[in-house]
């Protein structure tokens, strides 16, 4: 399995309203972070402000400047440490990652999905909560 490399089709797939947001996310972004919370419409994410439609893509994904013209297109989260819990978490399947075509997975992974998913379990273990 190898290190994510910023494709975005993650975040492309499921920040068209794919996603939620917990309650507790939510009052924190309103608390500290309205700059992400003028986003969040009833309790759900990700909403235009100003028009209240839901936006078909993450206002907060963003296309890191090209190191080279050859250079492989890069995605940021410009709020990567204040990202909703559904964020955090994924992938966390390997069926997950074979279904959304996610770039970390290797040929060797699809051989021995139990040991793939160990490797899986142990790159995103920062990511996901102890619980």
């Amino acid at each position: 399995m190898k290190e994510c490399n910023q494709c975005g089709k993650c975040c492309i797939k499921y920040g068209d309203g794919a996603l939620s947001a917990t309650k507790e996310e939510i009052d924190l972004w309103e608390l500290f972070n309205p700059d992400i919370f003028k986003f969040v419409k009833d309790h759900e994410i990700w909403f235009d402000p100003t028009s209240g439609i839901q936006l078909t893509r993450c206002p907060f994904l963003e296309i890191e400047p090209p190191k080279s013209a050859s250079a492989q297109t890069k995605y940021t989260c410009s709020i990567y440490l204040d990202r909703p819990e559904d964020c955090r978490h994924y992938p966390s399947l390997i069926s997950e990652m074979i279904r959304d075509e996610c770039e970390m997975i290797e040929v060797i992974d699809l051989g021995n999905a139990k040991q793939a998913q160990i490797k899986l379990d142990t790159l995103m273990r920062d990511s996901r909560s102890s619980g």
